[in-house]
């Protein structure tokens, strides 16, 4: 008697912990139940993967989906909306909204918008803050957290903590991984008039790479004195490559495809406001580094770091723009180019977008294509030839910094817990997106 599942995905190309190579996926039960040659099984719904690469689903684990409080820019639903569409199975969204997520009400809140609205799962960061810093131990076992999130620059408000005695209280008062913006407030309140109005090349001056490193040693010594965990997001420089390359026991690393793709000055001659993110983009030296920390294994994860503000914003003269970009439903098509291109393999870039944020933050049944996980898949075609265009951006915004990009590799398909989301550039299966769970959350 043959074997019987929900669903099969047939015939592609299946990249996960064994490798690379042809079969066939079992599911059952919203969870992998099967990998290999099924041909003999049948199913309720059989996905044909002929001819195309099936992934383990692909997790953002930095976006900024603004919602509360900053609709107009995005919101949960056309930040989700975006995701899938981009091929992303889950994220991880930031809490610098208004209200921030910075106590349970704020946490509890965002988990509810998110019901019945997000096609994708998701989890969301607690902002680490002087105010909440003794309670911090608590906020980050709340269900649907991913961590505490601390900007150590770049931020307003409570949100932002510049001081090394406001960080190590948060560091003190934690058990989980937690993430940090780290560029120096201090630095970069000195260097604020070095903005040239209306010259978006003077972005990465004010910014410059010693704010960054600077930062990063601060936040490496001080994980290390109290013995903690940190994850820096975004790492946009050859110092900090090389030093966080001498400190893997306490920190991960991040990188963002923007910062592997556009490079200064010219994508700020020819992008001006679009090309304008925290920490900046920055030269070819710099880029260069990010590929040879990739490449050394560095890198832990990739993120997005989606972060819409709307065209009319972005078209302020510097430094009256503000910063950041959409980024999410972009990373999959742009990581791709770069696989097609020999930059990275295709199983290093499953290793950074499923395999890295599964280690680094302790994903209880996601990040894995193997049987007992959650049937999450992006399923790619490797062959496909598209231009990324604003017309296409599924943010609010309606725009992207890649507008005329030539992708070589685009994604057919989002499945989540076995369920098709997303194919062929359409939402079949909307607001089923549920939260992600954690290993050091579970039974709370």
């Amino acid at each position: 008697m043959s074997e019987t599942f929900d669903l099969i995905v047939r015939g592609g190309e299946v990249v996960n912990h064994a490798g690379r190579g042809m079969a066939d996926i079992g599911v059952r039960d919203g969870k992998v139940a099967a990998v290999g040659d099924l041909g003999q099984a049948s199913a309720g719904e059989i996905f044909d993967a002929t001819g195309l690469t099936v992934l383990p689903g692909v997790i953002d684990s930095q976006v900024h989906f603004r919602e509360p409080g900053l609709e107009w820019k995005e919101d949960l639903e056309t930040g989700a909306n975006g995701a899938v569409l981009g091929g992303v199975t889950a994220v991880f969204e930031m809490p610098n909204t208004e209200p921030t997520t910075t106590d349970p009400d704020a946490l509890a809140d965002k988990l509810a918008r998110a019901k019945g609205r997000m096609s994708c799962d998701h989890a969301f960061y607690v902002g680490g803050t002087h105010e909440n810093a003794e309670f911090l131990g608590e906020l980050e076992r709340l269900p649907g957290c991913c961590g505490i999130k601390v900007f150590m620059g770049a931020s307003t408000g409570t949100l932002l903590i510049k001081d090394d005695a406001g960080v190590e209280a948060v560091l003190k008062n934690i058990n989980r991984r937690a993430a940090f913006h780290s560029e120096d407030e201090y630095r970069l309140e000195e260097r604020r008039g070095l903005a040239r109005t209306g010259d978006w090349t003077s972005h990465p001056e004010v910014r410059d790479a010693e704010s960054a490193i600077r930062s990063t040693r601060r936040l490496v010594a001080l994980a290390e004195k109290v013995g903690k965990r940190i994850h820096v997001l975004h790492v946009t420089t050859a110092e900090e490559i090389a030093f966080l390359a001498r400190h893997k026991d306490v920190a991960s690393v991040e990188l963002t495809p923007q910062h592997l793709t556009l490079e200064g000055p010219e994508a700020y001659e020819r992008l001006k406001g679009y090309a304008q993110m925290n920490p900046p983009v920055r030269d070819a030296a710099h880029r260069a580094a990010l590929w040879t920390g990739l490449a050394m294994g560095v890198a832990d994860v990739l993120g997005s770091d989606h972060a819409p503000h709307t065209a009319e914003e972005k078209a302020r003269p510097y430094p009256a723009s503000p910063s950041g970009m959409p980024g999410v439903q972009t990373l999959v098509p742009i990581m791709l180019t770069h696989v097609a291109e020999g930059r990275l393999t295709l199983e290093r870039f499953v290793d950074l977008t499923s395999h890295g944020p599964n280690r680094i933050f302790g994903l209880a049944d996601k990040g894995r294509l193997a049987k007992g996980f959650d049937a999450d898949m992006t399923i790619v075609d490797l062959k496909a030839r598209r231009t990324i265009r604003h017309a296409d951006t599924a943010a609010r915004c309606g725009w992207t910094p890649f507008d005329g990009f030539e992708a070589k590799g685009w994604p057919v398909a989002t499945i989540i817990r076995g369920v098709t989301v997303m194919r062929d550039d359409e939402i079949v299966a909307r607001g089923q997106g549920k939260p992600v769970r954690f290993h050091e959350t579970l039974g709370t």
